[in-house]
This record gives C-alpha cells, structure tokens and sequence, in this order.
C-alpha cells in the first residue's frame, strides 16, 4: 500500500532552497522529562527553506517533546537544534507555533485582534502599547485568513474552524520564516481544512518553511514536500510517496495502524483517546 503522493501544484523554486542553512536541522537530539525514559532518542530531522513538512507519529511518538524542544522550551539531554545556520535560542523571533486548539482558554475575555497581536510579542512592547507596525501586521494577518470582519469578536464566540483561524494569524502575524503547526486540521470539516492548507502552501510560495504535527496521513501525503514518521526515532523520512508505505506506517504506529485492504484503503490511527479514519485513493 502507498498513499497517493502531492496534488498541491508545484511551487517556483527558492534562491534560499540552495543555501547551505536549512530553516529547521534537529542533530542527534534526545530529550524527555525527569524521571522518565527519552521521550524522543537521537533524532535527526530538516526542514528545508519554502517546504511543508508533515510529522506523523501515534500519541506518545514524541512529537510534542520534539517541538518544545525546538522551540527552547526543554533543555535536551544531548543533540543540538539549528534554526537558519544558528542555535535555536538566537533566532527565536524567526520562529512561530500553532499550539493544539485544547490548548487555549477561549473563554479567557479577550477579543480576536488582542489574540492575533500576541504574536506581536517580542518584548516588554505590550506593556508600552502596539505600534503602528505591529497592529498593521495583525490586521494583514486577519485579512489573509478571511478574519477581517471579526476584529473586534470575542474568541469564546467562534467556531472550532475560525478559532484555528485566529491561531494561524497569530502564527503568520510574528513575521516569522519558520512555522510550528501542532495538530492544527484535527476535527475540522474538509472545507475548512482546504482553505487553510491553501493558505499555508501561499505562505511556503513565499519562502516560509512548516513543520505539522498531524494524525492526518491524507494531509500529508497530498500537501506535504516531505514526510517524517517519528515513534521516539525516526523511523523514516523523504518523499511522502516514498515514506507513506504499507511497512513503514506499521512500523511507525504499530498496534496503533490498522491497514484494510479494499479498492479504498481506509488507514485507522487509534489511540487511547480516539480513533481516526483517514480514506485515500491508493496505489500498489
């Protein structure tokens, strides 16, 4: 079994893809918490400059550990995280993230700009109030979501699609090259999640590099430049039709990937909280 391979259409290559500086080089990286075995052992991935990359793994892989550690937030145990040629903790302002929409209080009384504006954040600048630039940032970054009408809304008064909405136009509001996605397609309707991927393979046309979190095997086989599949290591990366295979999805999700051989291949990712059906088209 193969997932079908990309339908976005091709982007025009970047100056930037031949540069020796990757957006994102993750080196030999093992990290975890006290007390714990690793939750992610000798990991080496990359993102390369104005490309989607896909991350799948089943729920404990590693893959939050993987991005908390990118983003300075744990310490590893060994290894080294590059963003654009330099340790990860210079070139923070160069990086955004998307965090899992469980992960925010939306009925925290704040409206759709304030939250947008969050990715303004630099500094002690809030406290002085936002410049002129900053402000123009979070309204192009509305308006590039189709948000411009919600400015002023509560974000406690919008739905589970708009709230993702807001988070990506936080995310694209930073100005940052390198984007973090975790989970961000998880129970959105398909309209919704072709809006948004379309909006991110604009953002990759324009040199910006991502890396997604995501159970969402069709996402990335339709959407992504490259595939990682991670269970702690990386048990395969490259081209999504060369890694989204029949072996290397058993031996990436083990128990928790089911493979039902029919004229559609439904891929079940089960774990202990849920279960996701994804359906392709396959190719054998």
């Amino acid at each position: 079994m193969v997932l079908e391979g990309r339908h976005v259409p091709a982007r025009a290559p970047l100056a930037e893809h031949h540069h020796a500086n990757a957006a994102l080089e993750v080196r030999h990286l093992t990290a975890g918490y006290p007390g714990m075995r690793p939750a992610i052992d000798d990991v080496s991935i990359r993102v390369p400059t104005g490309e989607i990359v896909g991350l799948i793994g089943p729920n404990g892989a590693g893959k939050s550990t993987l991005f908390k550690a990118i983003l300075g937030l744990i310490h590893p145990a060994r290894g080294e995280v590059l963003a654009f040629g330099r340790p990860v903790r210079e070139a923070r302002a160069d990086i955004a993230y998307m965090p899992q929409v469980e992960e925010v209080d939306w009925e925290f009384p704040v409206s759709v700009l304030d939250v947008v504006m969050m990715g303004r954040y630099h500094g002690p600048r809030p406290f002085l109030g936002w410049s002129r630039a900053d402000r123009a940032a979070g309204l192009a970054a509305l308006a590039r979501v189709g948000l411009s009408p919600y400015v002023a809304r509560q974000v406690g008064q919008l739905s589970g699609g708009q709230r993702r909405r807001v988070l990506m136009a936080r995310a694209i509001a930073r100005g940052a090259r390198l984007l973090l996605l975790d989970e961000p397609f998880a129970g959105l309707d398909a309209a919704v999640q072709h809006d948004l991927l379309a909006i991110l393979d604009d953002l990759a046309s324009e040199g910006r590099s991502i890396l997604i979190a995501t159970h969402d095997l069709s996402c990335v086989a339709n959407s992504c430049d490259e595939a990682i599949c991670l269970n702690r290591r990386v048990v395969a990366s490259g081209q999504p039709g060369e890694v989204l295979t029949e072996a290397i999805l058993t031996a990436t999700f083990e128990r928790h990937l089911l493979a039902i051989p029919q004229a559609i291949d439904v891929v079940r990712i089960a774990d202990d909280e849920h279960l996701e059906t994804h359906e392709r088209q396959v190719t054998r």
